[in-house]
């Protein structure tokens, strides 16, 4: 079993939710990785995804777009993130799952993407752009090799894709809460019909993500799912921290603590 796998079932043991906060590698300035993630850990995080800068990301909102621009015109690159999350692994305990354009895959190779993972301690993977019709090839080494492996499945998706999607992946499914990019929204997502469906399609957590940004989004998310995740909300804040020179650690601690107060309730 992987971490992931680990944390899902120590949390079901308990009859508990997950928190799963979003950071954009390198961002809002590089090597503060380490100190972010402990700080996520302190919140009440219980897995991190990190997203990879990438020139042209499929759904990702203004402001996550943003952050990862900000990144790769100051030179970031995936092996020099590979290297910060291999410094910031010993500080933490949550699991850690990198999402990455299946173009990164590519471009850097798979053998080479998945030796640099392992030695950075990477749990998982969510290719956010990979078809399922064309997954096997990178999906089934990544799982091969002890990751956990998640496709997105969207509001829109018919069940038959649906449950392709969710018997492709591992450690958990990652559902969309609403259609379109991410980004901060009002009102809380109304998922219960979606998971419920995959629910008859696999045992694997289910989580949801986009578009939650508040402890009353995520008690909503968590009352149907197993996670609840965030991620322009707390992106938004870093970058507006680093920008009125503030101290973006307390400010991920804080927020992440705040969110947290949503899992109370999850049963």
């Amino acid at each position: 079993m992987s971490r992931i796998d680990d944390i899902f079932s120590a949390l079901r043991a308990d009859r508990r939710k997950a928190l799963m906060p979003f950071l954009c590698g390198g961002h809002p300035a590089p090597d503060l990785l380490p100190g972010l993630l402990a700080a996520l850990q302190r919140g009440g995080a219980s897995i991190v995804e990190i997203g990879f800068p990438f020139s042209d990301p499929i759904a990702d909102g203004p402001i996550i777009a943003a952050a990862m621009n900000q990144v790769l015109s100051r030179g970031g690159t995936p092996t020099e993130l590979f290297d910060e999350i291999a410094r910031a692994r010993p500080s933490t305990s949550v699991g850690l799952v990198a999402m990455l354009s299946v173009s990164i895959i590519w471009r850097v190779g798979l053998p080479e993407v998945l030796e640099r993972a392992a030695r950075a301690g990477i749990d998982g993977f969510i290719v956010p752009d990979l078809p399922v019709e064309e997954s096997g090839p990178i999906l089934g080494p990544m799982r091969d090799a002890g990751f956990s492996t998640s496709l997105l499945i969207a509001p829109a998706t018919p069940p038959q894709r649906a449950e392709r999607i969710a018997r492709a992946s591992s450690g958990f499914v990652y559902l969309l809460a609403r259609a379109g990019i991410t980004g901060e929204s009002g009102p809380a997502p109304d998922i219960a019909g979606r998971v419920r469906m995959i629910r008859g399609m696999t045992d694997l957590p289910i989580a949801c993500g986009f578009g939650i940004s508040t402890a009353e989004h995520v008690r909503a998310v968590v009352r149907h799912a197993d996670a609840a995740i965030v991620g322009s909300a707390l992106v938004r804040r870093l970058a507006d921290t680093a920008e009125a020179s503030g101290d973006p650690l307390s400010v991920a601690e804080t927020f992440t603590t705040g969110l947290a107060a949503g899992l109370a309730v999850s049963g």
